[in-house]
């Protein structure tokens, strides 16, 4: 029996969950999610410090000549005392001397034989960055479940932070059947085609932080089949298109089911990608596709995109769609949950003029979808849908509804 997409999105978080942790470098984190909390060791800036190249000075001393007798560049460790009457030369940085009450910038003073001419607009504590002013000793800097970016690393160096605890990334093993199919680097035959399916989850799934396998393209034998399934056991996640129908040459479910395959759902009511099956052998999770190039790639954009978030660990692990507005009419027979390729320019979002479940040529031009709800039959120019990118990341801590309606 079909399960529904809202179903099936239900069981895969139900049932997959993260991999074990390792430790890395900071340098090695970029694109990893954080195992644990990580809190700041100290306080940042570490001390009282100089926001400009100007002079330390006494508010008793605005609009007034003083002497500049000594000058602290960052780095510094000057252990003197600013006194009324003087100033100190100070550069970006650099440590506030004790009895500094401000900063005043060096183009705000007027030099004078030995010293400088103060202004008269002197206000307590200016362009000073005070100890602790932007993280405290203590502070939670980051969450377990986040992703490390490029600016998080900033953050871990400034606490000096060298080694941090991730969740693994996720191991995905790929591989195709059909005697047909022959790969990208092969001749083919004028009945033969080039197995594209494999080459797009590949670099999807890279694209998504997975470690990847190529286990390589099977021929219609079932025990082929069952070859490239015990070579791919090793990883968290195993995705195959091709073989899921029931055509007298599909064998990929009789294969995983010499293994034990554990089914959680065989069917999705959905068009096109129904005989999508998801299961498990062992602790492998395994998710076989269509062979249909469109129907393939926008299945694993729901559905094996949806079991790397939840193997990743990540918090932020639910595709979360984006409103967008139709550009144009366009009519549908209903009765089926759709998906529908299309473009989106950032406010409006345009169907493709043509595609279908075997096409290629609407992946390259289309940089979304749309799933409409089987009860719609007209989505009207202006209405307001729900798009579902497959060019970039956008993911929540909560489930949103992905359908249009």
């Amino acid at each position: 029996m079909a399960v529904s997409v809202e179903e099936a999105l239900a069981l895969i978080y139900e049932n997959v969950k993260p991999k074990g942790s390792k430790i890395l470098a900071l340098e090695e984190a970029l694109g990893f999610v954080l195992f644990e909390d990580i809190y700041a060791s100290h306080n940042l800036p570490p001390f009282d410090n100089s926001a400009m190249d100007g002079y330390a000075l006494k508010l008793c001393d605005s609009a007034s000549e003083v002497k500049v007798e000594h000058t602290i560049f960052a780095g510094d460790n000057f252990e003197g005392k600013l006194e009324c009457g003087h100033a100190i030369k100070i550069m970006t940085g650099a440590r506030i001397p004790f009895g500094c009450e401000c900063v005043v910038p060096i183009e705000e003073t007027k030099p004078t034989d030995d010293g400088i001419v103060v202004p008269d607009n002197l206000v307590l504590s200016k362009h000073i960055r005070f100890c602790g002013e932007d993280i405290k000793k203590g502070e939670l800097l980051l969450h377990k479940g986040q992703k490390i970016q490029a600016h998080h690393i900033t953050l871990l160096a400034s606490q000096g932070i060298s080694h941090i605890k991730v969740y693994k990334k996720p191991r995905v093993a790929l591989f195709a059947s059909g005697s047909e199919l022959k790969m990208h680097f092969e001749s083919v035959e004028e009945y033969q085609l080039y197995n594209t399916n494999t080459p797009t989850f590949m670099a999807r799934a890279k694209e998504l932080g997975c470690e990847v396998e190529f286990i390589g393209t099977a021929k219609d034998s079932l025990e082929e089949i069952r070859e490239y399934i015990r070579e791919a056991l090793s990883c968290d996640l195993i995705i195959t298109s091709g073989g899921v129908s029931v055509g007298d040459a599909d064998f990929t479910k009789e294969a995983f089911e010499h293994f034990g395959f554990s089914k959680y759902f065989e069917k999705v009511e959905i068009k096109p990608g129904k005989p999508t099956t998801f299961g498990c052998v062992g602790e492998s999770f395994i998710l076989n596709l269509p062979g249909n190039p469109l129907a393939a790639a926008l299945n694993f954009e729901l559905f094996a995109q949806s079991i790397i978030l939840a193997l990743s660990g990540s918090n932020e692990r639910f595709i979360r769609p984006i409103k967008a507005k139709m550009a144009h009419d366009y009519r549908l027979k209903g009765a089926k949950r759709t998906l529908l390729p299309g473009y989106f320019d950032g406010e409006y979002f345009t169907i493709c003029e043509k595609f279908a479940p075997g096409m290629i040529s609407p992946l390259a031009t289309s940089n979304s979808f749309i799933m409409v709800d089987e009860s719609c039959n007209l989505l009207a120019c202006e209405n307001e849908v729900n798009i579902i990118s497959t060019r970039f990341d956008f993911y929540g801590k909560k489930p949103q509804s992905l359908v249009s309606r």
